[in-house]
């Protein structure tokens, strides 16, 4: 199911493969919109490295109990020939200017986390 221009729902999927429920489909909806801006705004893909987890696949991978993928608002991120910290910047910048949905930017050494939960919350887990 396309999803916006560029994003496609096989792409926010769990891992592990389950059916998403219809309530999480409903925040990835709004989730790729947001996304779709920053591709557009940055003018080249976005490659998520992970969305939508479901309970199960989150607690094996040793995700956050109240994680925001698990509700379908959240994804990692990647840009070819970007480092993670511009990414993150880049995303606080439209945040700022209302462009996107608040929600969180936690920074990483290999990729960037966005989620659209509607309250500020910003983490480093840079090395």
């Amino acid at each position: 199911m396309q999803l916006t221009k560029n994003f496609n729902l096989s792409e926010f999927e769990c891992n592990c493969g389950c059916k998403m429920p219809d309530d999480v489909l409903e925040n990835i909806k709004e989730l790729s919109i947001n996304l779709q801006y920053i591709r557009d705004y940055l003018g080249t893909s976005i490659r998520l490295t992970n969305a939508y987890r479901c309970v199960e696949h989150n607690k094996a991978i040793g995700g956050a109990k109240n994680s925001q993928h698990i509700l379908g608002k959240a994804a990692d991120l990647k840009v070819k020939d970007l480092q993670p910290k511009t990414l993150a910047n880049l995303i606080e910048d439209l945040i700022k200017k209302d462009c996107i949905k608040q929600g969180g930017v936690g920074r990483y050494n290999t990729f960037t986390h966005y989620d659209i939960r509607g309250t500020k919350a910003r983490w480093s887990k840079v090395k």
